[in-house]
């Protein structure tokens, strides 16, 4: 979907269009003051890669595969920031935590077993086995 943004050139407010094609842009007006003096802004954006074109890049990085086939964590981290781009959402501080341990050359097993138990509660010693 695109999206136009304009400035009123009475009140300055940034104005955003949002359309579902790229038809004709209809006659816009400022949300703040009603004025048709507005100026389009160039703006942003983002594209997004398939989690197909992510595969295929971190495969083409044979120095990238060699790491992750002999367990280091620095490709590890790696593969991971690469997989993170192709997913748009937002990460968490744990996501972040675990991947600058990674970066570090903390073994990733080491690492996800002390995280994952501060994130469970603690168990309860179950009752004594018996034969």
């Amino acid at each position: 979907m695109p999206v136009y943004e304009y400035r009123c050139n009475n009140c300055h407010q940034v104005v955003a269009l949002y359309l579902r094609n790229f038809a004709d842009v209809p006659q816009v007006r400022c949300t703040r003051c009603g004025s048709h003096n507005l100026s389009r802004l160039f703006s942003t954006f983002a594209v997004h890669k398939t989690y197909k074109d992510v595969y295929e890049d971190i495969l083409s990085d044979s120095q990238l595969v060699r790491g992750m086939m002999a367990n280091d964590p620095r490709a590890m981290a790696q593969w991971s920031k690469k997989m993170e781009g192709a997913g748009g959402g937002e990460i968490g501080p744990e996501y972040e935590e675990m991947t600058e341990r990674l970066e570090r050359g903390e073994r990733w097993d080491k690492v996800a077993g002390e995280m994952q138990d501060r994130q469970l509660p603690p168990q309860e010693p179950g009752p004594p086995e018996t034969e």
